[in-house]
């Protein structure tokens, strides 16, 4: 099958725009971290009571996770995941406005459960999209995500530098991205993801759903194995290169640089990869690439072999994520949009769990044995990794 030039020009577009969604969604919040000092003075807040707030995103974000499927199946994912974005901005905006701690706990609770909705919708139109094109193309979305996290937190520092007021900051941030996203929502493909079922083979399809159920419980798995890989260079790997290693202040913060490059230039150029090897390769490769490169870095405790090892884990979990969300959201049985919600809100249960529990490993050993976690997540993905499809299930109409 071969789509005209007329019939890729809206799919073009769609494509386009949850790039923007995908870009947006990192650019909001990535805006508002160099700033969550000010919010600290501005409030008279302690180190304690800011923790205490920020703990109320991934709160949100569990609480909320699982009612995107619905409102996919209600509204349809691409305004679901655009109009969501303009109210995450609008939400980031009212960070700068509360009043006091229970007013920045309350506007970071609804911002984590925004956050949760939007992204579990982006995906699901991401996927949408990628079935059309007949060709892996969900990667290349997650690298964009990763470049709007590098200039919202440049944004975010040049405003703080300039002395830039918080709150014109962030009004002026939710309402130039947020007319980007009323943009995209002009451009996501219409309707919903899929027409209502047949009564009659609603109970056919009620074995399927129940076999679905640990189908799901493995890729949660498997999925919680990139989270521990990415959460360990953004929670510890500075430190662990500051008091292991001896690194300097500057040289510290390399880790998790290297970590974040390596996976954001694996998902830019992912889909490529996984169209010629498929899924499961891919994602076994890279688990056990994690593993070495971590292992090694932890086998021979030096600066350059840690840089190195935190890019190789970084770089064999880059299309580990995508992978997990894709297989979920076609397990047989379920509507498109119930698997990636369930997958979405397992992923951030292990975000939460990861950072204590290494921290706890850590105090009773040391860092360097707490980070031996970080190998055992890619030898999870390796074995693991069996569960996804070994190619792109959906046909190459070409486009």
């Amino acid at each position: 099958m071969t789509l005209t030039d007329t019939a890729t020009a809206p799919l073009r577009r769609a494509r386009a725009a949850v790039a923007a969604c995908f870009f947006l969604n990192a650019v909001f919040y990535a805006g508002l971290v160099p700033r969550l000092p000010e919010v600290k003075a501005q409030l008279g807040l302690s180190s304690t009571a800011l923790g205490t707030a920020l703990a109320a995103v991934p709160l949100g974000a569990l609480l909320a996770g699982l009612s995107s499927a619905a409102l996919i199946r209600r509204f349809g994912s691409g305004r679901v995941a655009s109009y969501g974005l303009v109210l995450l901005g609008v939400t980031v905006w009212t960070v700068a406005v509360a009043p006091n701690w229970l007013g920045l706990a309350a506007a970071l609770l609804v911002l984590g459960a925004l956050d949760a909705v939007v992204d579990v919708a982006q995906n699901a139109h991401g996927l949408r999209v990628q079935r059309l094109y007949g060709r892996s193309i969900i990667n290349a979305f997650h690298g964009v995500w990763s470049i709007g996290a590098v200039v919202g937190g440049l944004l975010g520092s040049v405003a703080a530098g300039l002395r830039v007021p918080l709150g014109t900051h962030l009004a002026v941030s939710a309402v130039v991205f947020g007319a980007v996203a009323v943009a995209a929502s002009r451009a996501v493909l219409p309707g919903r993801d899929e027409p209502d079922p047949v009564a009659a083979d609603v109970p056919r399809e009620r074995p399927r759903r129940r076999a679905a159920v640990p189908a799901l419980a493995v890729l949660g798995v498997l999925a919680a194995c990139g989270a521990f890989v990415e959460d360990a260079g953004a929670s510890w790997s500075a430190l662990y290169l500051r008091t292991e290693l001896a690194a300097g202040a500057a040289t510290a913060g390399l880790g998790f640089v290297a970590l974040s490059v390596a996976m954001t230039v694996g998902r830019l150029t992912g889909d490529r990869v996984v169209d010629r090897f498929g899924r499961r390769r891919v994602a076994r490769a890279g688990g056990g690439l994690a593993a070495a490169g971590m292992g090694l870095a932890l086998a021979l405790p030096s600066v350059p072999a840690t840089l190195a090892g935190f890019a190789l884990a970084g770089l064999g979990v880059a299309t580990l994520i995508p992978a997990v969300y894709q297989a979920a959201d076609e397990l047989p049985g379920l509507p498109h949009g119930v698997g990636l919600a369930v997958i979405n809100w397992l992923l951030r249960i292990g975000f939460l769990v990861s950072p204590p529990l290494i921290g706890a490993l850590a105090d009773a050993t040391s860092l360097r044995v707490a980070l031996l976690s970080v190998v055992l997540a890619g030898v999870g993905a390796l074995v693991l990794g069996r569960a996804l499809p070994g190619r792109p299930s959906a046909d190459r109409p070409g486009g």
